[in-house]
């Protein structure tokens, strides 16, 4: 069945952190909006898929959104569980839930004439949408390792690690360096027979805290890039002392040039003995996995904790935009050849999000009345103004603001550019597929 009393709205697809945040701006900017999720209940990745001892690895203070607070008993890193209560609500307090349609999967979103959107979900039905707002997240598409030989244990991925028990008397290898190996590294070594952390390259630990303060609350937004580097290095050395005191390569990258890894506790147990660091896996034997260094261990589960595909699967071939880790977009959303499609939510900042979706929500907002003014796309508009495709998808999140706050004084200057080109080709269409 096909409905068209929608085609005056925009479709946000997901009701996670990024999602109820776009949905509140849309909600106080007085934009129409649907807002649909594939789970049965609000939260997204913090409500299917974090493990109970999860964590927030930024501070309180970075990942709440800057107008509505975290509860003042909420530690300096809230649970999984009080970030769940807290997007709550978050949805109670700004009445966004009547817009939201849980258990409302979408299977496809495609262009059609008038420069709508038809969107049909997997339950047959269709609806017409002025635009559409990818909030999908990029936690949910697992990747795998390539792996050479078979393995006669257990191999899940740790989007698939939900408690302790499943590593509780078991010889444990954990794959990744990020901050999800490093927490399941971090219980293994309470609770598993042996506890081995495999890194294809060394990453930079960075503490959690510094003299009582969590490190992200350290770095001031005046900092330049050289200087939050300093700081980190510096706070490292006084930390940790060098890697290589812990068996650990020295890393081969500066440091923010990757999503930093911060975990205390990785160092902690490799000095009691409880992780054993390794290189990448060359290959699998049995129960048996061989390292590139030769050695060979013996074990019962192997843990992928190999990152994720940034995702669109409901979109059509002439709309995946990404390239490895990046969508190639304008104005961190918007396409130069289609209008009325926004990629949301895919980068990772190095901070909580909270904080910049509170920023870019009310801005986001504003571009899309910008769009209703005029037929070309505003991806095309940044795109003239100068703005080259994203080289990567991680940000620091201070310069976010500050491009934020350049966007507010060239509003003029970027609406008037919107205007000449509109002249230029007022009859734009978006290519139907």
């Amino acid at each position: 069945m096909l409905h068209t009393e929608t085609h005056h709205k925009q479709l946000i697809i997901g009701a996670g952190f990024v999602g109820l945040g776009i949905a509140q701006a849309l909600n106080d900017a007085k934009i129409p909006y649907d807002q649909v999720d594939a789970s049965d209940d609000i939260g997204g990745n913090w409500y299917h898929g974090v493990y109970d001892s999860a964590h927030i690895i930024s501070s309180k203070k970075v990942t709440q959104f800057t107008h509505f607070p975290m509860p003042s008993d909420y530690p300096d890193f809230p649970s999984a569980q009080q970030l769940l209560a807290y997007l709550n609500s978050f949805a109670d307090h700004f009445q966004l839930r009547p817009q939201i349609e849980l258990e409302r999967r979408v299977k496809l979103v495609r262009p059609i004439a008038d420069n709508l959107w038809n969107v049909t979900f997997a339950n047959g039905e269709q609806r017409i949408y002025k635009g559409v707002i990818l909030c999908n997240g990029h936690h949910w598409c697992k990747r795998f390792p390539d792996f050479k030989g078979t393995f006669a244990g257990d191999i899940i991925h740790s989007k698939d690690y939900k408690t302790a028990d499943v590593l509780r008397g078991k010889r444990v290898l954990i794959i990744g360096g990020g901050n999800s190996a490093c927490d399941i590294a971090a219980e293994a070594a309470r609770v598993a027979e042996k506890s081995v952390l495999s890194l294809r390259e060394s990453v930079w630990f960075i503490p959690k805290s510094f003299a009582g303060f969590p490190i992200v609350d350290l770095i001031r937004g005046w900092m330049p890039q050289w200087l939050q580097r300093g700081l980190a290095y510096t706070i490292i050395r006084l930390t940790f002392g060098k890697h290589e005191r812990y068996g650990l390569a020295k890393p081969n990258h500066r440091i923010f040039d990757k999503h930093p890894t911060l975990n205390n506790e990785v160092p902690y147990y490799i000095k009691h003995g409880r992780i054993l660091p390794k290189p990448e896996v060359s290959q699998l034997d049995g129960q048996f996995v061989e390292f590139v260094d030769g050695s060979r261990e013996e074990f019962d589960l192997i843990v992928c904790a190999t990152g994720y595909h940034v995702a669109y699967p409901f979109l059509p071939e002439e709309l995946q935009r990404v390239r490895g880790a990046t969508v190639q977009c304008y104005g961190g959303s918007f396409l130069a050849d289609y209008k009325g499609l926004a990629y949301l939510g895919w980068g990772q900042a190095r901070g909580g999000v909270g904080s910049l979706i509170a920023a870019f929500g009310p801005r986001f907002a504003r571009c899309l009345q910008l769009q209703d003014e005029i037929d070309v796309p505003l991806g095309l508009v940044f795109k003239a103004m100068g703005q080259p495709l994203p080289e990567t998808h991680l940000s620091d999140p201070h310069r976010v603001f500050r491009q934020l706050k350049l966007l507010d004084f060239a509003w003029g200057l970027l609406r008037w550019k919107a205007r000449q080109l509109d002249k230029e080709d007022p009859n734009f269409q978006n290519q139907p597929l």
